[in-house]
């Protein structure tokens, strides 16, 4: 089995299915990351992994390489800041440590900055339990998509003015059901988590498919290393 995870209002959600043959999935809400962790050969996980000591243009590197690839979708993949940013207390000090540790100098975005416990979170385990690094991977659903769609940017956003956009949730709806997942098992997401992230947990289980075979590419490639011997990469 493997896992495709994406954070949501409730925690993390994840979506579980066969590495191989029919998809058979299934889908999981938790708190803890850490929960996710057992009874799978890999995990494709939509967070940050691997900190930079300092950021450089466009973030910590793999924000840069795959941002061409999703045309209008570029916008959703954010630039990573710094370590010291994303330990930081609070917005404020957030912004004032990544100005001070970004060239050119670059505050924290709100949505970089909401995520920040869950970096910390999986930043925390994978440190805390080295074993899990060569099983936890880093991916980004529009890039998953991009893949799905033939190496082709999705034509439609997920959202508009930071709500769902019905014809593009439809788009990658339909995309998933031809790569074998059944129009029930989309339909509706569980309590705790939006449309939007059962989707992208879905596609991400079919980066944790490709990881599992061995056919999945890094970028950049070979990944990068932060100073925590954490990999640098987001895998599609």
């Amino acid at each position: 089995m493997v896992r495709g995870v994406d954070g949501c209002p409730a925690g993390w959600i994840a979506v579980t299915i066969a590495a191989e043959g029919p998809l058979t999935p299934c889908v999981t809400i938790t708190r803890n990351f850490a929960d996710l962790t057992t009874g799978v050969e890999k995990i494709a996980v939509d967070m940050p992994i691997g900190l930079p000591e300092t950021a450089g243009p466009g973030g910590r590197g793999p924000e840069t390489l795959v941002r061409p690839l999703l045309g209008e979708r570029q916008s959703s993949v954010f630039s990573v800041p710094s370590r010291a940013a994303v330990f930081a207390a609070d917005y404020g000090e957030a912004c004032r440590i990544a100005l001070a540790t970004s060239d050119p100098p670059r505050k924290v975005s709100k949505q970089a900055f909401f995520l920040f416990p869950k970096i910390r979170e999986l930043d925390a385990l994978l440190q805390a339990e080295p074993a899990l690094v060569g099983r936890v991977h880093e991916v980004h659903p529009e890039l998953a998509f991009w893949r799905l769609n033939g190496e082709r940017p999705v034509p439609l956003p997920k959202k508009v003015s930071s709500r769902g956009h019905p014809p593009g949730l439809a788009l990658r709806r339909d995309m998933l059901v031809g790569a074998g997942f059944p129009q029930s098992f989309l339909a509706d997401p569980p309590r705790g988590a939006g449309l939007d992230d059962l989707l992208d947990a879905a596609v991400n289980a079919l980066v944790a498919r490709r990881l599992h075979a061995g056919t999945a590419q890094p970028f950049p490639d070979p990944p990068r290393r932060d100073a925590h011997g954490l990999p640098v990469a987001i895998w599609a």
